[in-house]
């Protein structure tokens, strides 16, 4: 390497860790008192409401007739 290169690479190298230095230290640490977080449910009938109409549509499906044919 040149002269001007090592002139050059010693600055950048400066450059970066003066501003790393100046950017100042942590943060002081937040205390905060803990959240209780509490979810109401609904009752247990609107749990068993979806199961119960896709079951009724299977079975409806599944009773209906496919096709024109006629019973021998």
């Amino acid at each position: 390497m040149t002269y001007a290169k090592h002139v050059a690479a010693a600055a950048m190298i400066g450059a970066m860790t003066a501003t790393s230095a100046a950017a100042g230290g942590m943060a002081p640490a937040i205390e905060m008192e803990p959240v209780e977080i509490v979810e109401e449910t609904g009752g247990s009938s609107s749990n068993l409401l979806i199961p119960l109409i896709l079951i009724a549509l299977i079975a409806a499906a599944a009773s209906s007739t496919s096709g024109n044919a006629e019973p021998e």
